[in-house]
């Protein structure tokens, strides 16, 4: 441990609790269990993938840790308590969670990134703060030196935690994500969290079959057999690559990092790519695709002659050859923001909704992180509708003008215009390329997360909606003139950090967890990379490094911007440690931050980011 005493701030939020059973918690009443708070918002992917490395420790150490998830928004849409009680379901978040709408526990502990992870020993003091992914097997170890700690002192207290699971929501369809029209015309859709797959009658409301056992896991078989981890996207192959491939659908399994073939002729399901693991920072991303490990895809499109995949974990799009069974990145950097130009140097924002235009030439997509309408075309990635990480909002206008907030779905519709879920304002928006407006189709819709053209007796062509958080697909008519709504803006609830003008001394903080040290057997074992939105904001100190301290220059006469701060660190187990492992183990961990500063003389000239360790933990 890292020998600070630290005293935990108390635990508040304007909200109030979810899964305790209507309980008020406190830090003062779990003293005696070992308390790991979890910053995070629902919108962030990486927040998700958290959520998924925390469970093997809940089963654990069930009777002396208990899990707090600090909800603490970033959209608008986030800070509305219905919407965090259903992503709590819909996660299944197996822990105690506070809401806290105005950031008030965020501030108390200095949190500067989603997720941020604050370990607390049994006599309330804060002994590690974690920012990122990848700390599972540093929480792992320090928990158990708590444990072994603390009982021999005499202030450890086993028994059950406050955890209590809220009653599940009744109905076929528990928070769908993604819907395919089969060559039936009935409808496949992603039952996400009941973990399968649900064939409905065109009617989308008639249940023909269910493919899944309705269990996580990653598991192929039959219908009644395969497993699924909240899947999402779903892409009905070309009739002449089904045929070759011996599987006409491809589904991206999101949580378990898998793309999986489904045939429809047999109802089996196989996998296809991907390992069950998440890919990290520095491991192969080409290569045959069974032994490339993915990060959260989430949807898919048929373009470029193959399945182009977005992986909204790492912010970029791959590129799936069902021939050759081979997978490689195809667009993006791993960066994340909304930076356009060619497909290598683009940078995307979890890329969660991909269409592929009638004509073949054009690859929509939504980024949702930046609220972002985007296109590719002719090897070009370009902005439609969208500014940047930090500014949202539903307005209508020109597209330079307009609004989305974190949209997750888009469909091209039969004029060439294109319709997007935008799912954080509970609307149906449609984009016009050759006008450049945005306009507005449906509103008053609960997450609303896909859209789908289908065909209609009546009026030729409906628009079904995947209405995730009514656990439902409705249709909507495409009207001659789209709905006009008045307008609004916003920017992130996250406050800027303002800094001063000139030399700016950053350092991220690093510190390996207990029994691990740096892994340099290779070369360096960190990696730091700066840059800025806009650019002109960093006159010095851009571009990546081993270092992990950097002194940059910020420009005087731009007044606000984003500092994008991607860092990568490698531990080992260390084998002389006091109960070392037998076979000792590395471990990857990686975090990026979008700072968002505002430059003015009053500001600070100091900016620390903490990955993991102890750092300016405010009391």
């Amino acid at each position: 441990m890292t020998g600070a005493r630290v005293r935990a701030p108390e635990l508040r939020g304007r909200q109030g609790w979810l899964n305790t059973g209507g309980r008020d918690l406190s830090l003062a009443g779990l003293r005696g269990k070992v308390v790991l708070l979890d910053f995070w918002t629902f919108c962030c992917v990486n927040c998700l993938h958290v959520l998924d490395e925390l469970r093997p420790l809940e089963h654990t150490y069930s009777d002396v840790l208990v899990i707090i998830g600090v909800h603490s928004p970033k959209f608008v849409h986030e800070a509305d308590h219905a919407a965090v009680v259903a992503a709590v379901e819909r996660y299944g978040v197996d822990h105690p969670v506070l809401d806290d709408p105005d950031l008030e526990t965020w501030s108390q502990y200095a949190v500067r990134a989603w997720p941020t992870l604050a370990l607390i020993d049994p006599e309330g003091y804060v002994v590690a703060q974690l920012s990122g992914e990848g700390h599972a097997h540093a929480l792992d170890r320090m928990v158990a030196e708590l444990v072994a700690e603390h009982e021999s002192k005499g202030t450890l207290h086993r028994g059950s935690g406050p955890y209590v699971p809220p009653e599940p929501t009744p109905g076929p369809l528990s928070f769908p994500g993604k819907a395919v029209v089969l060559g039936d015309g009935t409808l496949l859709v992603s039952d996400t969290a009941h973990h399968s797959l649900v064939r409905l009658a065109a009617d989308g409301e008639t249940v023909l079959n269910r493919i899944g056992d309705g269990q996580r896991g990653l598991r192929d078989g039959d219908a009644a057999t395969a497993r699924f981890s909240e899947p999402n996207g779903l892409l009905v192959l070309p009739a002449e690559v089904a045929g070759r491939a011996g599987y006409d659908v491809v589904v991206a399994d999101t949580v378990n990092h898998a793309l999986r073939g489904l045939d429809t002729r047999t109802w089996t399901v196989r996998t296809v790519a991907g390992t069950g693991a998440q890919w990290m920072q520095g491991e192969p991303a080409s290569g045959a695709a069974r032994t490339i490990a993915l990060s959260s895809p989430w949807d898919l499109a048929w373009y470029a002659d193959g399945v182009v995949v977005a992986m909204a974990g790492v912010h970029r799009l791959d590129r799936f050859d069902v021939d050759t069974g081979s997978i490689a990145p195809y667009a993006g950097t791993t960066r994340e923001g909304l930076v356009d130009g060619e497909l290598d140097r683009a940078w995307f924002a979890q890329t969660s909704g991909l269409a592929t235009s009638a004509d073949g030439t054009t690859l929509w997509l939504v980024d949702s992180e930046t609220s972002a309408l985007r296109r590719i075309r002719n090897g070009v990635v370009t902005t439609e509708v969208g500014t940047g990480l930090f500014d949202f909002g539903l307005r209508d206008g020109p597209s330079d003008q307009a609004l989305l907030q974190h949209p997750l779905g888009l469909a091209e519709l039969p004029d060439g215009s294109i319709a997007v879920a935008d799912t954080y304002n509970g609307a149906v928006r449609r984009f016009d390329p050759v006008t450049r407006e945005v306009t507005t189709l449906a509103t008053d819709l609960a997450e609303p997360s896909d859209v789908v053209v289908v065909a209609d007796d009546v009026r030729g062509f409906v628009l079904v909606v995947v209405e995730s958080a009514a656990h439902r697909l409705v249709r909507s008519p495409i009207p001659e003139a789209a709905l006009k709504v008045g307008g609004a803006a916003y920017r992130t609830r996250r406050a800027p950090t303002a800094l001063a003008p000139g030399a700016v001394e950053l350092e991220v903080v690093f510190e390996p967890p207990p029994g691990e040290k740096l892994d340099e057997r290779y070369g360096p074992s960190t990696h730091l990379v700066v840059s800025s939105t806009p650019t002109e904001l960093l006159v010095e100190g851009a571009g990546g490094g081993p270092e992990l301290r950097r002194t940059l220059v910020l420009a005087g006469d731009v007044a606000e911007g984003v500092l994008h701060v991607s860092v990568r660190a490698a531990s080992c187990d260390d084998p002389d440690a006091p109960g070392a492992a037998e076979f000792p183990a590395c471990h990857v961990h990686q975090q990026d931050w979008g700072v968002p500063v505002t430059v003015t003389p009053d500001g600070v000239a100091r900016l620390a980011l903490l990955l993991a360790g102890l750092d300016d933990v405010a009391v």
